[in-house]
């Protein structure tokens, strides 16, 4: 796409028909568009072909496409919408609402000055919208009159949110963009190139302090000198410049433009609920206040332009050229005023405007053609010119008072402090009841949020009720809503909206039945994790296992990996482990009977053999666990049999000593007698009984040593 005249009637993306240039600014091109798609007027800002250029494109673009995601995020009737971006032929662009309407520096230099009720109403929705950008993490940097906009129903709008933070890639020096900004740069941003919610406080203040004085408080032709001043002088009270403002207003004024960052509002909610109670406070007297044109500072009054400036995203009105008054132009102004069509439309007042200023701003004055004083008719018409004069006086400042005081509760009470919710196209409401928007189709509904201003948030769940893309509910800060529900400007507020995501879907785990994986373990929570909700456990179906441990599953339905509603009904039958036993009493029956025993019980038996004097061999002598203990299939129990009664045979100790052959048979565990009939003169022995060779037990029946009896001479 190029950036000429020549783009007029190219069609960008098969969606944006150019139909006319716009404006062309620091950064971009804008144009005027028609969305083919959705058959509406949108205003189309490209980049400029420079900028998207050179080694640091792609981050250009990338950064420009965030920017853009960033400022679309906000939903807040007083900033600009973005509805789309994307690159076409190598050029960024962003696709914005179409504003009809003049910026605030066209009404700066038709006014000159504004009243305190006027500056402040403006600021208040200035901070309103800033407020919403601020709580979305979103700073603007690039705060001004020629960004801010004032649309054909008097509503405040922000604009160029996004472009000024790509435009911080230039320095000072390198574009005229910054440049004609300095006059509003906090002084954080010109020392460390910070960008916070306080900087834009500090340009708003800026902004006020223009409105009522006339000229920013900082004046230089050098741009350098400008910013010197900003970081290293103190910006001047409003009070200084209009004497007889209240001085809470320039004390509100100088909050927002103190030179230190933490001195300021902690961002543009805490400014605006500072304004709102600054408002509560002030009288009639203080809301009409206007600088005195013979005042210090004054500038010079020279013709205004024949019609209001362009700025990006906006449309030039239509003026009547008769009409036109002077407007003074004060030196230092920031961006000078460029004219446009002489049909130009001028913005009437927002509702609540000062009558008073409106009607003195927009009359127009007969003089006599000679300049000479227009013929009288004596004193007493003279006389009752003055009355005349006193009369219409009074009345119109009985007007300004009544439109002041209708102008702060519609802002601050009325119609102008909320927004309200409109009905879903289908959604059908009972007169005698709430309307909820249960159901309404989100895609639709969510452009009626749009197009009232209203800001939003989307959370989406599952919803066995709503289909998938309509609204299961919404809320303010918990608190439901319904159709024609208020939802207060003043408080940053949004309507928080549950957006149906259809009904949940489930799968069940395919390692259910696998007994030794997370899933087949702990089978009800993986089905609950999985998100079914109507789990059935058919105890009556549990089994007891040897092998599948207590509580994971043996059989379940549907199969394994089957998808379906997390409603759907899923039966599963556990196991109960290994079962209960009782240890049966086994001593002194036969290892094979024994062994079946055991087996029967599923119980796993290991078997060992020991002598035994009182119990036969191959029975059993004693087990590991008592009988009658409780067991279960698989635990171990340890069985000894009986090898038989010990048996040694005697050896031949005749012709041994005593003592040599008494040590020996104790050797086999065996006991000996000693018997000596014919005295014991050798120690030697003569006879043993039993004899040498013969099978003898260890122990008799009583579990004592065999007695061996040596007969000794």
């Amino acid at each position: 796409m190029s950036e000429d005249a020549s783009s007029q009637g190219q069609l960008i993306d098969g969606r944006y028909r150019v139909v006319r240039e716009i404006a062309q600014g620091g950064m971009a091109t804008v144009y005027e568009a028609t969305d083919e798609r959705l058959n509406r007027t949108v205003a189309l800002k490209v980049m400029h072909t420079q900028l998207a250029q050179g080694a640091h494109r792609e981050q250009f673009i990338e950064r420009f496409r965030r920017e853009a995601q960033s400022a679309a995020q906000i939903a807040n009737p007083h900033i600009v919408q973005v509805y789309d971006t994307g690159e076409f032929n190598g050029l960024a662009y962003l696709v914005m609402e179409y504003v009809h309407g003049v910026n605030l520096r066209y009404e700066m230099n038709q006014q000159g000055t504004f009243t305190v009720r006027e500056t402040l109403r403006i600021i208040g929705e200035i901070l309103d919208g800033l407020a919403s950008a601020h709580q979305a993490n979103v700073v603007h940097r690039d705060i001004k009159p020629e960004n801010i906009m004032l649309n054909d129903r008097g509503r405040v709008q922000i604009t160029d949110f996004g472009l000024a933070k790509v435009a911080s890639a230039a320095t000072l020096s390198s574009t005229g963009m910054l440049l004609g900004t300095a006059a509003y740069l906090p002084p954080e941003t010109i020392e460390r190139n910070e960008a916070t919610p306080q900087g834009d406080l500090y340009a708003v203040g800026i902004m006020a302090w223009e409105m009522l004085t006339g000229s920013v408080p900082f004046i230089s032709e050098n741009p350098v000198t400008l910013v010197f001043k900003h970081v290293h002088e103190d910006v001047p009270s409003v009070a200084s410049q209009c004497p007889g403002i209240d001085a809470e207003v320039s004390r509100f004024i100088e909050h927002l433009t103190q030179r230190s960052m933490e001195a300021r509002p902690a961002d543009a909610g805490t400014a605006l609920r500072e304004l709102q109670q600054l408002c509560a406070t002030l009288d009639q007297d203080a809301w009409m206040y206007r600088k005195p044109a013979t005042a210090s500072g004054n500038a010079p009054v020279i013709p205004a332009p024949p019609a209001p400036p362009v700025t990006a995203g906006s449309t030039p009105g239509t003026a009547d050229a008769a009409s036109a008054k002077t407007a003074p132009m004060r030196p230092g102004t920031p961006n000078s005023t460029v004219p446009i069509n002489a049909g130009a439309t001028q913005v009437m007042g927002a509702p609540g405007h000062d009558a008073a200023a409106a009607s003195e701003t927009n009359a127009t004055t007969a003089l006599p053609a000679d300049g000479a004083p227009a013929a009288g008719n004596g004193k007493s018409s003279a006389s009752a010119k003055r009355g005349k004069k006193a009369l219409i006086i009074a009345v119109a400042a009985l007007i300004a008072a009544v439109a002041c005081a209708a102008g702060a509760w519609w802002y601050f009470m009325g119609p102008g402090s909320y927004w309200k919710i409109p009905q879903p196209a289908d959604v059908t409401c009972k007169a005698d009841s709430a309307c909820s928007l249960e159901g309404a189709s989100w895609k639709k509904y969510e452009r009626s949020l749009k197009d009232a201003g209203i800001p939003y948030g989307v959370t989406r769940e599952y919803s066995d009720t709503v289909d998938e893309g309509h609204v299961v509910s919404a809320n303010v800060n918990g608190s439901p809503v319904a159709v024609d529900s208020h939802v207060s400007m003043r408080q940053n507020l949004k309507v928080n909206v549950v957006v149906s995501k259809g009904i949940r879907m489930a799968t069940i785990p395919s390692d259910i039945l696998d007994t030794t994986s997370a899933n087949g373990k702990s089978p009800l929570e993986a089905l609950k994790q999985a998100g079914f909700t109507n789990i059935k456990h058919d105890a009556a179906k549990d089994e007891y296992s040897l092998t599948a441990p207590e509580g994971s599953a043996l059989s379940i339905t549907p199969e394994p990996g089957t998808t379906l509603r997390h409603g759907a009904r899923v039966t599963v039958s556990l196991s109960k482990g290994p079962m209960p036993v009782t240890m049966p009493d086994i001593v002194g029956r036969s290892k094979d009977e024994a062994a079946r025993t055991l087996d029967d019980l599923r119980l796993k038996a290991t078997f060992t053999e020991e002598f035994s004097d009182t119990v036969a061999a191959g029975n059993v002598i004693s087990t590991s666990v008592d009988k009658d203990t409780q067991l279960r299939w698989g635990d171990a129990v340890e069985v000894v049999i009986s090898k038989g009664p010990e048996t040694v045979t005697i050896p031949n100790v005749v012709g041994k000593t005593y003592d040599e052959a008494s040590k020996m048979l104790k050797a086999l565990g065996l006991d000996v007698k000693k018997s000596a009939p014919l005295g014991d003169l050798t120690h030697v022995v003569r006879l043993q009984n039993p004899d040498a060779g013969d099978q003898v037990r260890v122990r008799d029946g009583d579990g004592n040593p065999t007695v061996i009896t040596l007969t000794v001479v």
